[in-house]
């Protein structure tokens, strides 16, 4: 990794990079910035970056296959040999006429009658995360009461990050794969390397610690079995009456992985870090939970935590800007999100909003195809907190920390738990 790569931004405008703490601080008002002033911004990182903030732009070039290919959808200082048709990862990185092949044969396995059994299995899991947290937060009161330290009371803080929304995703798609649940440290690590640092890792990786390893270990295990998990799914399934090459399955392991855990454990934590400054709505989604359905999406739009990646495959003009091809092109669905040409009051979160066309699982032909599977984690993960932990606050705005790369969300997130004893001693600490 050369250090000119990891230099400070000077200007949002011509030098932005999308991997930095600061950009994955301010992202709204960077993108609100940009709109206004420079509303396709260019940087000479990574070899070429482009950065359209408005929703007319983002949609245009999410829905041109000509102009702009889906091989590359992360932006990288490394990219991967790119095998056509099918891309490294499909179908997400698959163009025309295999985009569809690949996509249609993962219907299926993402539709809403194979996501619905997933259900109770991942509201008892939530419950377990939090009946832990309570137990260590009774434990704690329990010393407090005893003792009058007031290091306990201090103590009495936990990470809703780190303790609750990071597992939930990791233990759904574990089970949908059939791989241990135990390997959920291995997975946010491929993610960490991969999305937060876009391949300018410094660590020296050995290849038992890379995620084509891992996968690879895991196809290899499995050959010959007959298993009702995606896996085995893939290990069987044939594209015209031939197998998914290595490649292919590999490829769509690999996206899962890094599609299905990182999204939606950065979607449960925003939604949490809104409503712990929001105790108002907290209240109004407790006594009218047949809104949640509706604030589900809402926190989809305002926290939308995705941001995908083209190449230009053609030369081509776009906001007075001359994109070139091999130009990377970050598509910055939250963004769009935030358009106040698109959305009436896109900064405010507003539980009823009716209309609200998202684009929160992409737009044009590569839409997500784990929305089902991401709207009951997000929808379960809050419908389990509220009930369990109704009051609660943010212990220190400051000290919450975002996910930097192409997903957003909490990664540190520390939250107290304000039963009406902790309220009041609180309201005693100097």
């Amino acid at each position: 990794m050369a250090e000119a790569e990891r230099c400070p931004v000077d200007n949002w405008q011509t030098d932005f990079d999308h991997t930095s703490p600061e950009y994955a601080a301010s992202a709204p008002e960077i993108w609100q910035e940009l709109r206004e002033t420079c509303p396709v911004a260019h940087s000479e990182r990574f070899g070429g970056t482009w950065l359209p903030t408005r929703h007319e732009d983002i949609s245009r070039i999410a829905h041109d296959t000509e102009h702009f290919t889906s091989r590359g959808v992360i932006v990288s200082a490394f990219e991967p040999e790119i095998p056509a048709p099918v891309g490294y990862a499909p179908p997400i990185t698959s163009d025309p006429p295999f985009h569809e092949i690949a996509r249609r044969l993962l219907l299926p396995a993402f539709s809403p009658k194979a996501i619905r059994p997933l259900e109770a299995s991942t509201r008892a899991y939530c419950s377990e995360l939090l009946d832990t947290v309570l137990a260590d937060q009774a434990a704690l009161r329990e010393k407090l009461a005893t003792s009058g330290d007031p290091a306990v009371f201090d103590a009495a803080v936990f990470d809703a990050a780190e303790q609750y929304a990071q597992h939930i995703p990791v233990r759904v798609i574990a089970r949908m794969l059939g791989v241990p649940a135990e390997d959920g440290d291995r997975f946010r690590g491929f993610i960490h390397r991969i999305l937060e640092l876009a391949g300018q890792s410094e660590e020296h990786l050995e290849p038992e610690d890379m995620m084509v390893f891992y996968i690879l270990e895991q196809i290899e295990a499995r050959r010959g079995e007959s298993r009702d998990d995606l896996i085995g799914f893939l290990l069987e399934a044939e594209i015209d009456g031939v197998p998914l090459s290595d490649e292919h399955v590999l490829g769509t392991i690999a996206l899962i992985l890094l599609a299905g855990i990182d999204t939606t454990w950065s979607a449960i934590g925003a939604s949490i870090w809104h409503l712990a400054q929001h105790p108002e709505q907290v209240a109004r989604l407790i006594e009218q939970p047949e809104l949640m359905p509706f604030a589900v999406e809402e926190f989809l739009r305002a926290f939308a935590p995705v941001t995908m990646a083209r190449k230009v495959a053609k030369d081509i003009e776009l906001g007075g800007k001359q994109l070139r091809e091999g130009d990377w092109v970050l598509l910055p669905f939250p963004s769009a999100n935030r358009d106040p040409e698109f959305f009436e009051n896109p900064d405010e979160v507003i539980l009823d909003r009716e209309k609200n066309r998202h684009a929160a699982f992409g737009l044009g032909i590569h839409r997500c195809l784990g929305s089902n599977l991401a709207r009951m984690e997000l929808t379960v993960a809050l419908e389990v907190w509220l009930e369990k932990i109704p009051n609660f606050t943010l212990e220190d705005p400051e000290s919450v920390l975002w996910s930097t790369g192409q997903v957003r969300g909490p990664r540190k997130m520390p939250v107290r738990i304000l039963t009406a004893q902790q309220d009041s001693l609180l309201k005693e600490q100097p």
